[in-house]
This record gives structure tokens, sequence and C-alpha cells, in this order.
């Protein structure tokens, strides 16, 4: 079998190599402080025994777990500790096509291009669903696409690369539709803490053993690199979970546990608001900019991401070079969530010099 590198990759290396100064907006990494008790936590964690550095538990530091499961109203045992939502995508997917319910995950279009890279690494096949204008998933588009081959849907919300936020009227009839099907919603959540509309609902308010929540710590305390998510899986799904874990990556890190526990407990939900309050900004700044380049774009609900189209210049590979080369502005290429959005640039909000990457922009297509 092979696998495609996802354009992220190949994106970030252009960028990376381009002469002159180049605005990075490619990649969802926060460009913002992480909390004061997650630097302070690792420095503690830096003077503990010997102990402290060896092997944790396998699905995750005890603490970790139970602050977790009592954040999310589910039991201690459900909770699995990963390396980020990546893997706790992969586990949840993995799960659901191990049900022997079937081979096809539905997924949305446009869609994160990891989801279809771990379908095809696992054994299933993709169908998609697109979105509306908004990238608003209506539940009876994928009722009429899912089947009895369905193993599991994937959502994301808030959501990559759209910023539509699912309400949870959706959110209760995606998991109606699993529950129809014998399937599986896999709901990813990472980015929660950026729900600009007030709009969200997690999967996990609804009672059900036909949903899988995955999220991470990663955009919400501005961690990346520390590689900390979760899933919360149905008692009777979660032992085998935790075996493939164990089998693929024995144990996550233990620092960066032990950090974000300390984080979770010490930081005031200021520090998010403050947070949601900076990419309001960078919206109304960088959409502005659009307006006066006559880009259209998508105006995010949640998450960090804007979505542009400017006439006749479409979102691909090689058109995202040229922007490099002769704007110093690095997003990435629509054609790289699907079909729907081909025409599209999607950029990441996530630098201070957002204003000034769109007035660059701005001045290209005027």
């Amino acid at each position: 079998m092979e696998y495609e590198t996802p354009l992220f990759f190949r994106v970030m290396e252009y960028a990376s190599q381009a002469d002159g100064d180049v605005i990075d907006m490619v990649s969802g990494n926060p460009d913002w402080e992480p909390p004061e008790s997650l630097r302070a936590g690792l420095h503690e964690y830096a003077d503990l025994e010997p102990d402290a550095f060896q092997y944790p538990p396998s699905p995750g530091l005890d603490d970790l777990r139970e602050e977790i499961a009592a954040r999310r109203g589910v039991d201690t045992e459900q909770v699995v500790v990963t390396n980020g939502a990546g893997e706790a995508n992969y586990l949840a997917m993995a799960r659901a096509l191990e049900r022997d319910r079937g081979e096809e995950i539905v997924l949305t279009d446009p869609v994160y291009p990891y989801y279809p890279g771990k379908t095809t690494m696992l054994g299933g096949t993709q169908t998609y669903v697109a979105t509306d204008d908004d990238g608003q998933l209506d539940p009876a588009a994928v009722r009429e696409t899912a089947s009895e081959d369905t193993a599991a849907i994937v959502a994301n919300s808030p959501n990559n690369p759209t910023g539509a936020v699912y309400p949870e009227e959706t959110v209760r009839e995606l998991v109606a539709i699993a529950e129809e099907y014998d399937a599986i919603l896999v709901s990813d959540e990472v980015y929660d803490h950026f729900d600009l509309s007030g709009n969200f609902a997690s999967a996990l308010e609804v009672d059900s053993d036909h949903r899988i929540v995955t999220n991470a710590f990663s955009k919400s305390l501005a961690i990346t690199g520390f590689r900390v998510g979760y899933a919360v899986f149905p008692s009777e799904l979660v032992e085998n979970a935790k075996s493939r874990h164990m089998l693929v990556n024995v144990a996550g890190s233990r620092p960066s546990q032990y950090a974000v526990l300390q984080a979770l407990r010490e930081t005031e939900p200021a520090y998010y608001e403050r947070n949601r309050d900076r990419l309001r900004e960078r919206v109304d700044a960088f959409t502005d900019a659009l307006d006066a380049a006559g880009a259209a774009y998508t105006e995010p609900e949640g998450a960090f991401y804007v979505l542009a189209r400017f006439e006749g210049y479409p979102g691909t590979l090689e058109n995202v070079f040229e922007l490099i080369d002769e704007t110093g502005v690095a997003g990435m290429p629509g054609t790289a969530f699907g079909d729907s959005r081909s025409d599209w640039v999607r950029f990441a909000l996530v630098t201070p010099r957002v204003e000034e990457a769109a007035e660059r922009l701005a001045t290209h297509f005027e």
C-alpha cells in the first residue's frame, strides 16, 4: 500500500526555502503563549524523582484521565490519553472498522485531509457528503448517503477548514443516524475552545453507545508539540482501543501529560476567552482586507481558518507556490480539502501578522 504525503509538508517546505519574508498561514500552530501554569508544571516536573521519568500508565496518567472524565461527564475508564487528536481519531476510526459492520467511512467535503488518509491506511473506503456554502452539514444528506456498509461517520466541529460550528440538532441527528445504521459517529472536537458563535454542541451531550468523541490540548493550550489528546469511547469499545494504543505507542509522553494536568487545574476561563477575542479581531482584520481585494470568503463561526476565493485563481498547489513567491503569504490549496473548495485557498489565522498578510493579498489581487 502506498500513502500520499499530505500537502501540508510540501507547502511548508516550499515556504521555508522561499526567498524573502514569508508569512506562514499554513498550519494551525497557535502563536500565542500557553498558560503560565503549564510552564510551571514543566519546571516542577524536572525536579521529580527518577521514577517519574519512566513509562506512565499506557492509557494515560490516572490523575489526567480522572480530570478529563470529570470535565466531560464520563467514566474514567472510557478515556484514553493519546498522542494528540491525530492518534485519537486513528483509534476511533480503527475501532469503528473493527466492528465488522462495514468498510465505509462517511466524510464531509471539504474535509480535513488526514481523515481520508487514515481511512485508506485502515483499509476502509471513503464516501463524501458535501456541506453547504457556509460549511454546515445537512443530516438529511448524511442519512441519504449512509448504508448498511457504513462503519463510521466522521464529523469535525468547529470545523477545519470551513470554520462551521454544528448546532445541537445536527449533532443529535448524526448520532441518531449512526444508531440507525449500527455505525459509529466519530466527533472530532479539537477546536471546541474556539467556538466564536456560542452554538457548539458536543456529541457527549447525547447519551449513546454509537459515538466516540476525540479532542486534544494542542490548540486550546497552544502546545501542538506536546502531543496530548484523548478519546472518549463507549464502555464496550474501549478495551480494544487501549490495546491498539499500547501496541502502537506503548504510552504517551509523561512530562507533557503532567504539565497539561497542572494547566487544566489552574488555568482560568479568562485565558480561553482572551484567545477567542484575539481570533475575532484577526477574523475582522483579515476579512476586511479580503473585501478590499474583491475576494469571496468564509467567515468562521469557530476554529481559526478562513477560506478565500480570488476570481480566476484556483486553489491549486501551483498557485499557492506562486502566492508565496509573489506576495510572501503561505496558505493551503483548497484542493487539499476535497473537490468542493478546489477554487479556494485556506489561511490559518495563527500569526500576529494577519492584517499585513491580508494587505499583501489585497494589493496583489486589486
